[in-house]
């Protein structure tokens, strides 16, 4: 799908859609649960479908019906084969290997190509030593079998928070342990979200400094997912460079990472309002600023914009873990913000972006990254001329509305294909 996103003003109020890192962890709690849940989740996307259509294949007969998904508890025993359909979700892909260790399940994992190709061989390494087979078949695909045993996991900060999240839900199913984190500590607030849901199902999680002890049985009863503060960063983002958008439905509490896009934006020179239940922000002639982006790198195609529409350079650091990505976002971060007229470079692994003010327009390759896509459409509120936008349909991955919500903000767009 072709998007050509013209330049123009925007207004209003957007509802925040579920938190899709929030959603993954509760739909596997609730199907790890005795009885049914009821998981109130307003809307959905491609990766929160990825998991539910695992969490079916295992035998949870998940329903929606309305805003809610009514979760039984999985039917499949263990040592039974299973196919597990991923499509392009490395949270699906990583956190479902360690559930099925934790079952004992003998399971195929499917899905796109490159997602076989991020890494994953710490946590393969720390399954099989404590009694899972792991492989790959002629495609690349992962096949596993075995059941981890329970004992003390220990697992690398530095490559993905996914590895940490899956040993954790795993554990309550093998009998408890421990998992302790080595080396640098990189998006910690998306392993705050696990223990958050752990807890909220009446396991008990002890942390201590990096090390986490978890023991118990899954017990979740009715839920609600909270609002993104990921994808709403769009839309803030929007407003700090000019417009006027408020988002409702967040959590100024959350344990998401991402909610520190507040404290960003505030340091880009924009002002924030909480109103009955909404925020805001106002920006106008924003300034540069270094942002580390070690526990927020979701947050940097977008942040990369607001650094154009800035004035003077902005250093985005701490981005070595983008090139792991959906993209490698490096590499498609700065080749979108050169495509629209800016000026942005790599240097090491950081993000130099001198910033003007504004952007010219142009076309920008999505690459199959649902946050360029998005990125590069709310760029168009500071450019001179339309933006098109190649491989559009990738917002289906997170956020399939994007382009509904644009419009509804007063966005001009016209959609192709």
């Amino acid at each position: 799908m072709i998007a050509t996103v013209y330049p123009s003003q925007l207004s209003g109020t957007v509802s925040a859609i579920p938190s899709k890192s929030m959603a993954h962890r509760l739909l596997i709690c609730a199907a790890m649960t005795e009885g049914v849940t009821r998981v109130r989740c307003p809307a959905s996307s491609e990766d929160i479908d990825a998991t539910i259509a695992c969490l079916r294949a295992m035998g949870s007969n998940i329903v929606r019906i309305g805003s809610y998904y009514l979760v039984p508890k999985i039917t499949l025993l263990p040592g039974f084969s299973v196919t597990l359909p991923c499509n392009e979700s490395g949270t699906t892909l990583r956190l479902m290997m360690c559930i099925s260790a934790g079952m004992g399940y003998c399971a195929r994992f499917e899905g796109a190509d490159r997602l076989f190709s991020r890494p994953l061989e710490p946590l393969i390494d720390e399954l099989t030593a404590h009694g899972v087979v792991i492989s790959r078949d002629d495609d690349n695909r992962i096949i596993q079998s075995g059941r981890a045993i329970p004992g003390d996991y220990t697992i690398t900060g530095q490559v993905s928070s996914q590895f940490i999240s899956g040993l954790l839900l795993m554990l309550p199913l093998c009998g408890g342990g421990t998992v302790t984190v080595t080396d640098k500590f990189e998006s910690r607030p998306y392993v705050d979200l696990t223990v958050s849901a752990l807890r909220s199902s009446d396991v008990q999680v002890e942390e201590e400094d990096n090390k986490y002890t978890v023991h118990g049985r899954y017990d979740l009863r009715n839920c609600n997912v909270e609002g993104d503060w990921s994808n709403s960063a769009f839309w803030l983002a929007a407003s700090a460079l000019g417009n006027e958008v408020a988002v409702s439905g967040l959590d100024k509490e959350s344990a998401q990472g991402d909610r520190r896009v507040v404290a960003v934006l505030e340091e880009f020179g924009a002002k924030f309002a909480d109103n009955d239940n909404e925020v805001t922000c106002k920006g106008s002639n924003l300034s540069s600023t270094v942002i580390d982006v070690t526990h927020i790198p979701d947050l940097v195609p977008v942040l990369a914009v607001c650094a154009a529409g800035a004035q003077g350079v902005t250093r985005i650091t701490g981005a070595s873990r983008l090139r792991l990505k959906e993209s490698d976002r490096l590499v498609t971060v700065t080749e979108m913000i050169n495509a629209l007229g800016g000026n942005a470079y790599i240097e090491n692994d950081d993000i130099i972006i001198n910033g003007q003010g504004s952007l010219t327009g142009g076309v920008v390759d999505a690459c199959r990254d649902h946050r360029i896509a998005m990125s590069a459409a709310v760029a168009a509120v500071i450019c001179n001329s339309p933006v098109v936008i190649q491989g559009a349909e990738a917002v289906n991955k997170s956020y399939p509305g994007f382009f509904e919500d644009l419009i509804n903000l007063g966005g001009k767009v016209e959609l192709e294909g």
